[in-house]
This record gives structure tokens, C-alpha cells and sequence, in this order.
């Protein structure tokens, strides 16, 4: 504030994150007078990078009242972020402020039902002024209200049949280790079955992944046969390890009959033993991201071989992208 009383030329800040701090020095020196801030979207920069645009843009605007963007303009920012995570092939940090897809997500029955009652008990801003959404977590700590936010998103009436349905199956797979926390595809799937909406698109009615060494080399081949309709086919492919052997061939074997799968990839692969005490004999839960032009989503799969999971998973991500796209069944 001296500075800016003692010198008449508009002010600037350009901060760096060394210590934590570039956002908070750049709202307050915009506080303190500075008209003009330079910053990067995500923070990006030399050693530990520059003021966040993503994070002090909405403060200033949203929480301190100046006016930074067009309203239209702000509503962007998540998306440019994720653009510019994607044209840096960086993998976005779920836990971002404003823009991260964790930063408007709710799980806890008690804190869904307020959340959904009085968005303001537990979201600081309305998610959609900076282009992000709010999202319902299934997991074990879901309640009923939580059941019922996705079931009513799905379609499917808050006291109907299909929902007792969809409660008793949640119970069921969550005593056997399930949770669909992270994997909203495969809950979704769930829902459209309990609806009777879920088409049959394949069904894997063999496999084998084989892992062996050669000269030093360790190589994948899987083998799949499915089933399209009264079809049969029969593939085999290579892959970087396993799972990624298995994806191919499910892949190889449906391009064939479902074109557009040839625009889908598997982004990332988690597992997660639920039962560490059962040594090698332990259950696994598989969580898959899967991407195509579209988006993101994420399926899941459990299972005590992790191959097994793997499959459940890759399933179910095909079969939602398949049913998103409204591909009708061969």
C-alpha cells in the first residue's frame, strides 16, 4: 500500500510458488493496489511455478468482487484447465481448488442429504459459475439420499421397485468388498440394469493372457473370444504387460462389429488389495479411467485375480461408452 500511494505508475505483481504462497501475494497485492497480475492456468512455471490463474481468478472475482472475466467467460476455466493438463500431458490433480473433479464431490449419507438440502453447508461457491459440477459418491458411507440423487439422476423414481432393486444389489456387492466410489460408470450400468435399459452388447465367453519371457524379453498375449449377437470371434494380441494385452484383444474383437470403439483409450489403471492379511490369495478391486473425445469416465472391477477384475472392468468401460453413445445392440 506505501507503494502504491508513493508511486503514480499502475502497478503489477508477478509472483512464483516457491514457498507455497504465489496466489496469496498476488490477491494481496491486487488488494493492496496492483491493477495487473501475471500468473500461469495450473500454476505452471519454472522451479515451482507461478501464481495459479485457475485458483486467483475466481477468488478475486467471486470472493473479493473484482471484476477479472466476463461471467460467460469464467465459466471456462475448468475446462481450459483440463485442456491445458491434456496439451502438457500432465495428469490433473483431482484436489485442485474450483477446477479439480473432487472439489464439489460429496459421499457421506449425512453429507449428501445437506449438501443437496442447502448446497451453501458444504460448497463454497455454485460449481457451475466456474464450469465444474457436483458429484454424488457411491461408497460406504453412501446413505439413502445418496442412492437416491443418482437413482433420480438415472431415471429411475425415488420410491419405485427399481430403486429397493438397486439398494439390495449395492448391499450385496458392498459385503463382497465392492465400492463404486471412483467408478460412477459401472454404478451407472447398475442402474440401467435395474431398469431394464441395460443392452447386451457382447459377451467374453473365453480368455487367456499368457506372460512369458524370450530372449530376455518379457512378453503379453492375451486371447479372447466373444460373442455379438449369434456371432463368434476369436482374437489375439500383444500389449505392455497383461491388462494392456487384454484390452487389446477385447478391442481387436469388437472394432469389427462397434467401430467406434477404435476412439477409446484406457488412461489410467489402479489396484487397490481390499484384504492384505489373505497374502497372495487376496481380493482386488481394479479401477479403470478410460477416454475418448468426449470425456472421462471410470469403471471398476473385484475380484481375487487381478486379471479377472481387470476384465470386469474393461467391460464395463466398454459397455459404457457403448451405451453413452446410444450404439444400438448388434
Amino acid at each position: 500500500m506505501k507503494v502504491k500511494n508513493t508511486i503514480k505508475t499502475p502497478l503489477g505483481i508477478h509472483t512464483h510458488n516457491d514457498s507455497g504462497l504465489a496466489v496469496a501475494n498476488t490477491i494481496t497485492a491486487v488488494d493492496s493496489g496492483a491493477i495487473q497480475v501475471q500468473g500461469t492456468i495450473n500454476g505452471l512455471g519454472e522451479r515451482c511455478g507461478n501464481a495459479d490463474r485457475r485458483v486467483a481468478i475466481p477468488i478475486l472475482q467471486l470472493k473479493m468482487g473484482y471484476q477479472c472475466l466476463e461471467p460467460e467467460s469464467l465459466k471456462h476455466i475448468t475446462s481450459l484447465s483440463r485442456y491445458i493438463s491434456e496439451v502438457a500431458n500432465l495428469i490433473p490433480a483431482n484436489n485442485q481448488p474450483f477446477v479439480g473433479t473432487s472439489a464439489f464431490a460429496h459421499k457421506g449419507g449425512v453429507h449428501v442429504d445437506a449438501v443437496l438440502k442447502e448446497s451453501k453447508s458444504y460448497e463454497h461457491i455454485d460449481p457451475r459459475l466456474v464450469g465444474n459440477e457436483r458429484r454424488i459418491l457411491v461408497s460406504e458411507l453412501s446413505g439413502g439420499a445418496t442412492i437416491l440423487f443418482k437413482a433420480e439422476r438415472y431415471g429411475i423414481k425415488k420410491k419405485g421397485p427399481e430403486t429397493k432393486k438397486i439398494l439390495s444389489e449395492l448391499s450385496r456387492l458392498e459385503k463382497e468388498g465392492y465400492q463404486f466410489e471412483g467408478a460412477e460408470a459401472s454404478f451407472q450400468l447398475l442402474a440401467a440394469q435395474a431398469l431394464g435399459k441395460r443392452p447386451s452388447f457382447f459377451e467374453v465367453s473365453e480368455f487367456r493372457v499368457i506372460v512369458e519371457r524370450k530372449n530376455g524379453l518379457i512378453i503379453s498375449e492375451s486371447a479372447v473370444k466373444i460373442k455379438v449377437g449369434k456371432k463368434v470371434e476369436h482374437t489375439i494380441a500383444e500389449g505392455d504387460g497383461p491388462v494392456n494385452a487384454l484390452d487389446a484383444a477385447l478391442r481387436k474383437a469388437l472394432l469389427r462389429f462397434y467401430p467406434s470403439l477404435a476412439e477409446m483409450r484406457l488412461t489410467d489403471y489402479k489396484v487397490r488389495v481390499l484384504n492384505p492379511e489373505a497374502a497372495t490369495a487376496a481380493r482386488v478391486r481394479v479401477l479403470i479411467e478410460s477416454a475418448d473425445h468426449n470425456g472421462t469416465w471410470d469403471t471398476a472391477g473385484l475380484s481375487e485375480n487381478i486379471i479377472e477384475a481387470s476384465l470386469q472392468a474393461l467391460t464395463d468401460s466398454i459397455n459404457y461408452k457403448l451405451l453413452k453413445d446410444r450404439i444400438k445392440p448388434l
